[in-house]
């Protein structure tokens, strides 16, 4: 299966990264001398995405100048600065500018480091392993060993099979939900045209036993907070130390 349509949720107001996102949108941060959307969307560019809805809030204008950059994808805009629409209002109105069909949805405030060189990306991967006959949702999923800056939540449990379902506490194989899934946008044919979360579709998902995971491979790198970001740039910097052979 190939994929060319994304949505890149990116509205939101960062407001755990403050005083940062006072004066920069969350997904212009820099992490490691780059902004986080750059990763994300150098992602998709690789697992052969050519359209990206992306949705705009907090410092419109500076998100729409730089994205106005990126010569390798078109990007259409999902203009919320009227409106927040939280993640799940959010991207039904962003799947309204893209063509019907399988759709990647990736969140523009995480991204991943360290892929194997000798194997498929992580979003190709997530690509191969979504299947439209068994799966409402196939997500992309990490262990909290490979998450940076995450919290220490557990989001979900994974089953022999691959299914997921929601985490309770003995769960033999805890998952983080890494950021990124594929549905076909039929998936939301009912959904509101108001602000809801994300979550309601995920659970109803679970409930038809239709949500499914796949595991990244490298560390997955998320920025929730100013302590996060600190993590995020301690481990790139090591990272680079290693490569450099320093240290």
């Amino acid at each position: 299966m190939t994929i060319q349509n994304a949505m890149v949720l990116a509205a939101g107001l960062g407001t755990r990264l403050r005083p940062i996102t006072d004066r920069l949108p969350k997904p212009l941060v820099p992490v490691g001398g780059r902004p986080m959307i750059d990763y994300v969307l150098d992602s998709l560019a690789e697992a052969g995405v050519t359209k990206v809805a992306i949705n705009i809030h907090h410092h419109a204008d500076m998100m729409l100048s730089h994205l106005a950059k990126r010569m390798d994808m078109e990007i259409l805009i999902s203009d919320e600065r009227d409106r927040l629409m939280n993640n799940g209002g959010g991207l039904v109105k962003g799947l309204k500018l893209l063509p019907d069909g399988p759709v990647l949805v990736m969140n523009a405030d995480l991204f991943w480091v360290g892929e194997p060189e000798n194997q498929l990306s992580n979003l190709r991967e997530l690509i191969q392993f979504f299947d439209p006959d068994r799966m409402d949702m196939a997500m992309l999923c990490v262990t909290l060993e490979q998450a940076i800056g995450h919290d220490g939540k557990k989001d979900f449990n994974l089953d022999a099979e691959a299914r997921l379902t929601r985490y309770s506490e003995g769960d033999p194989t805890p998952v983080v939900y890494a950021g990124a899934f594929v549905v076909d946008t039929a998936f939301f044919a009912d959904a509101p045209d108001e602000p809801f979360n994300l979550n309601i579709y995920f659970d109803k998902a679970i409930r038809n036993g239709r949500l499914f995971g796949t595991m990244l491979s490298g560390h997955w790198i998320t920025v929730g907070s100013p302590d996060g970001l600190e993590a995020a740039e301690g481990f790139l910097g090591t990272r680079q130390l290693i490569a450099s052979g320093a240290g």
